[in-house]
């Protein structure tokens, strides 16, 4: 199964972090957000990366090249403008072929265990989302989760959202039929609910946003330190 990688925001709420960098190079513990991701990806099996990038997007390429030293294979897909969620995995589909794949955001930090997208999509599902518990800045959630793995679109008193990761697995069905070149992934995502092509499951370890500074800096410090307890222990 091929993995897309999102890498082509500007990353506007990083800033001044983001103006001369792009927001997937930003370093943690050391390593730049996508080559973390890169790395969990490969070792769960995922060799064959596609990664679209707009802003600053050669600094990418240049950091990445074809990904070989990550144990991957990058193929890079190209934006003049940011072609918003589902505008980006449209044009990037001609690289990704006509099976099933991974999708994940390039700027989150997770220990998901990545392997477990490979068998996900059930036959004659289009979507495949993974849910987290709802953060402190996105408190109203996203998604419901059906009592049978359904993805549900509204919350109620009894059912209430939750957060969607930036981690999927879609079939390329579900952008059948979509011309505009630039377009959001939510009226796409809706329409499977309605078709019943839809399923999700939470997730509940960790999982986190890097969508300011503060948030980048609490997560390298964290590594840090995590880092240098490893170390006093060898």
């Amino acid at each position: 199964m091929k993995v897309m990688l999102l890498a082509a925001g500007k990353g506007t709420r990083m800033l001044p972090l983001t103006e001369h960098t792009p927001k997937p190079l930003l370093k943690v513990g050391g390593i730049s957000l996508i080559e973390h991701q890169l790395r969990k990806l490969a070792s769960a099996g995922f060799h064959e990366v596609v990664i679209n990038h707009a802003w600053l997007g050669a600094q990418l390429e240049q950091a990445l090249g074809d990904g070989s030293t990550l144990g991957v294979q990058i193929q890079w897909s190209r934006e003049a403008e940011p072609l918003e969620t589902a505008g980006g995995i449209i044009q990037a589909l001609p690289l990704l072929g006509e099976q099933p794949f991974a999708l994940v955001n390039a700027d989150l930090w997770t220990d998901f265990p990545f392997e477990r997208l490979q068998q996900v999509l059930a036959p004659g599902m289009r979507a495949h989302l993974v849910l987290v518990p709802n953060p402190q800045h996105h408190p109203l959630g996203d998604f419901v989760l059906g009592a049978s793995g359904e993805l549900l679109q509204r919350s109620t008193e009894t059912q209430p959202a939750h957060t969607y990761s930036g981690i999927a697995v879609f079939h390329p069905k579900l952008f059948a039929g979509v011309t505009e070149r630039k377009f959001p992934l939510l009226p796409l995502l809706e329409q499977a609910i309605k078709q019943k092509a839809a399923t999700a499951e939470m997730y509940g370890g960790t999982w986190i946003d890097i969508g300011t500074p503060q948030r980048l800096q609490e997560l390298d410090t964290r590594l840090l330190a995590d880092r240098h307890i490893g170390e006093s222990h060898e």
